[in-house]
């Protein structure tokens, strides 16, 4: 019977005749993803939950000190980072629908969460403001980053 020749087995050949060494193809098995991209996400949403925050403060005309900072941001981040636990964001972390989305809403319903027991405000109008920024900012770096991949 006769051998048949593969096309992996003739683009070898062809390659080892090539006056350069032949270039060498890692792949991996593992989903691990980049550290520098977890590092990355992890920090612009901590930047967003800041952001807002800051926002926030600013349009009651409260000081944009560092402790009140932290007092405004604390619950929303604690529910950013039991997001990122619970979802794993670490596997997509770049990822819109994936991870923003349903980061962003544990992001809120933690922080809600959190304010509703330590005493702080949890109205309905700023339930949805809440609500509408941290979608608008999570998600949507999320998709900005996803369209410069895409488009580089």
């Amino acid at each position: 019977m006769k051998a048949s020749t593969t096309r992996c087995d003739r683009s070898r050949r062809a390659a080892s005749t090539l006056p350069y060494p032949r270039p060498v193809t890692v792949t991996t098995t593992s989903r691990a993803t980049p550290r520098r991209a977890v590092t990355i996400a992890a920090a612009v949403d901590v930047m967003a939950v800041l952001a807002f925050a800051a926002a926030g403060r600013r349009s009651h005309g409260e000081a944009l000190t560092l402790t009140g900072l932290a007092s405004t941001a604390w619950p929303f981040l604690v529910g950013l980072a039991a997001g990122w636990l619970v979802l794993r964001v670490r596997r997509a972390p770049l990822a819109p629908v994936r991870s923003g989305l349903p980061l962003a809403l544990l992001t809120v319903a933690g922080g809600m969460v959190l304010r509703l027991l330590t005493g702080q405000g949890t109205a309905l109008p700023f339930v949805l403001v809440a609500t509408t920024a941290t979608l608008l900012l999570l998600v949507g770096w999320r998709a900005l980053a996803t369209l410069w991949r895409v488009r580089a």
